[in-house]
């Protein structure tokens, strides 16, 4: 069959994507390839990507979490460009400036590529450079969005454990924010920043809870652990006097099961308050800040995965599409 049509005749664009066929260790089954340019569905958009931020939780989606049809994408966060609007997608304008997080439920990919469909966004404010603002969604999102199921208030204490990472340390500035007061738990790296803030500070390791307590001068109302998985929620119970169901953690959900402590699994993910506008608008006015430990561009992903998976990212990692070598 042949056709007049110039349109039909041509090839579909295409993209660099870096995406997964098959669920298994990320360094086996991610690879970057090319793939059609994603029509945004109804509600959407599209952007150019200039910055994806990546986080354990790309690797956790390559193992099997909320699995789904494939092939799939990582990189959740995005900041990008908005080049094509899906139908229904009001309050968005073509050439605009934009971040949150890619579709990667429901798409072949996600922020990890070239153009990536998006199905929440905001406008980047005035001052926000969009690499860090691409920095921001899931951090933000899951710090505030734990504080929020631990009921967290003005007047209460907490002791935020693994302050050091990227969801720790802004989950200390959210907490002082909402008037609590803070203990975290960090390394020499962020220590001082934290003090800055206005949290109290104590390394981590044996005798944490002791530590904490002495400086809290007493138990804690609650307590979130933000650390990577190692063993501390024994200790942490310990500093909010017993009662497991006043601690939260980001990281580790075997021993949570066990000791019944709270992860968001068990939570309704749909109560939350939308933090994104107001934090970017403070990470714009340098009230707010989540550490970036370096960028790179898509073809050196597999040494972003290195960083992340070692543990001592000391900051968000992200990859910059747009780059052919983001560190050079």
């Amino acid at each position: 069959m042949t056709t007049d049509d110039p349109a039909a005749a041509s090839p579909r664009p295409s993209m660099r994507t870096l995406r997964f066929h098959e669920y298994g260790e990320p360094d086996e089954v991610l690879r970057l390839e090319d793939a059609p340019v994603p029509d945004p569905a109804p509600g959407r958009i599209r952007v150019r990507v200039i910055a994806t931020g990546l986080a354990p939780a790309d690797w956790a989606l390559c193992r099997g979490l909320f699995a789904g049809e494939l092939p799939r994408g990582i990189g959740c966060d995005v900041a990008g460009t908005v080049e094509a609007i899906g139908e229904g997608a009001n309050g968005v304008e073509l050439g605009q400036l934009v971040f949150g997080t890619a579709d990667w439920a429901n798409s072949r990919s996600a922020g990890a590529s070239e153009q990536a469909v998006m199905n929440r966004w905001f406008p980047i404010p005035e001052g926000l450079d969009p690499v860090t603002a691409a920095a921001l969604p899931m951090t933000v999102d899951t710090a505030n969005g734990h504080l929020h199921w631990l009921g967290a208030e003005a007047g209460m204490t907490i002791l935020i454990h693994g302050a050091g990472s990227t969801i720790g340390f802004a989950a200390v500035q959210i907490a002082l924010r909402h008037g609590l007061k803070v203990v975290a738990t960090a390394g020499e790296t962020y220590a001082e920043q934290l003090r800055g803030f206005g949290a109290q500070v104590t390394p981590y390791g044996e005798g944490l809870a002791d530590r904490a307590l002495k400086l809290n001068g007493g138990v804690f109302d609650l307590a979130l652990d933000a650390a990577p998985v190692g063993g501390a929620l024994p200790e942490l119970i310990r500093t909010v006097g017993g009662n497991a169901r006043l601690v939260m953690t980001v990281s580790d959900f075997a021993a949570a099961d066990e000791l019944g402590v709270r992860t968001a699994f068990h939570e309704d993910l749909t109560d939350r308050v939308e933090a994104l506008p107001e934090f970017a608008q403070c990470a714009a006015d340098g009230t707010f800040v989540v550490p970036i430990a370096a960028t790179f561009a898509l073809d050196e992903w597999h040494t972003a995965l290195d960083i992340s998976q070692s543990g001592h990212a000391r900051g968000k990692l992200l990859l910059l599409p747009g780059v052919v070598k983001a560190n050079d």
